[in-house]
């Protein structure tokens, strides 16, 4: 079919121009449009931000990692390549230096110690094993450190000089003397052990103070138990002894007295009685005499039958001539 006689001819024209027109709008609008072009990056810059930020970061750390707390129980000594800086007591806040500096704790309160047990020779050549304990404490920690090194070290010396003591001390005492409590001698022996021993660690500057040495326990070697078990009971049987002897004196003194209280209080009693029966007597026989002084006759007899009532008794026999004035009485021949 020709274009002449094609009936959409026209139709498709004005297609076309339309689409003609559409495009050419759409290029004019392109080419007035504006492109801003992006803005580059500065890289140099964010660099040195995050490097600033990093080191600031560092340096805290740092500092955080070299600040240290001093508690109130106990020493703080810093160190700068093994030598002694300063030794810081009192309790705080501190900074050492970073990477130069170290920092190492010990302690300030008191702490005890067990010594090694130790055979010991007395006075009397007997030998005993003692067990004892101190309790001591840090008074210098420079000092601890320059002389002793440390605490191990500083408890080494301290159990040489406790053993040196006691052993000299032991040896000037009789061996019942140190194993009796009562001995007055070994009362003072814990002092004068401690009061030596801190003498010796302040002549060698250790900076350390003994506050007591005590003895746990003193044992003695088998083969000499029996023999001072055996000599402990005979002092306490003759102890015993004495004060049976005192207490048997003291009970003779006191009976003695009571009987000498008792025979004076007798004594005095007889008296007062004789004196009594005495006045009794004399006031019997003033009765008597005024009584009988009425009737001499019946006085007489009365007399006569106390005579009789006193001398004859149930089996009194009297052999007396018939003509004696008793024998008439007694036969009713009163004339």
């Amino acid at each position: 079919m020709s274009n002449e006689n094609n009936p959409f001819k026209s139709i498709e024209e004005k297609f076309m121009e339309r689409q003609r027109a559409k495009q050419k709008n759409t290029n004019q609008g392109d080419s007035q449009k504006v492109v801003t072009p992006k803005r580059p990056i500065n890289t140099r810059k964010a660099v040195k931000t995050g490097i600033a930020l990093t080191v600031l970061f560092a340096i805290a750390i740092i500092l955080l990692a070299n600040v240290f707390i001093v508690k109130q129980d106990e020493y703080r000594v810093v160190r700068q390549f093994g030598e002694i800086k300063r030794t810081i007591d009192q309790p705080g806040l501190n900074m050492k230096i970073p990477f130069i500096q170290t920092v190492s704790t010990l302690p300030k309160n008191q702490m005890i110690y067990n010594v090694s047990e130790a055979e010991i020779t007395t006075k009397d050549k007997k030998r005993i094993i003692i067990d004892n304990y101190a309790v001591w404490k840090i008074t210098n920690a420079q000092k601890m450190i320059s002389n002793a090194r440390n605490i191990v070290n500083a408890e080494s010396r301290m159990e040489e000089f406790i053993y040196s003591v006691i052993r000299n001390e032991m040896g000037q005492l009789n061996y019942v003397d140190v194993v009796n409590d009562e001995n007055s001698e070994r009362g003072s022996l814990n002092d004068r052990v401690t009061a030596k021993v801190n003498q010796f660690l302040e002549e060698g500057n250790y900076g350390i103070e003994v506050i007591d040495v005590r003895m746990k326990r003193i044992d003695l070697p088998e083969e000499n138990e029996h023999s001072i078990y055996t000599r402990m009971i005979s002092e306490r049987e003759s102890t015993a002894q004495a004060y049976l002897s005192e207490g048997d004196a003291e009970k003779q003194k006191i009976e003695a007295e009571t009987d000498r209280g008792v025979q004076e209080l007798l004594a005095t009693a007889q008296k007062e009685a004789a004196i009594i029966h005495a006045e009794g007597e004399a006031e019997a026989a003033k009765i008597y005499n005024n009584a009988f002084s009425k009737d001499p006759e019946f006085y007489n007899l009365y007399r006569t039958l106390q005579s009789y009532s006193r001398t004859i008794g149930n089996d009194t026999m009297i052999i007396m001539p018939a003509d004696s004035p008793y024998a008439k009485i007694l036969t009713g021949y009163l004339e």
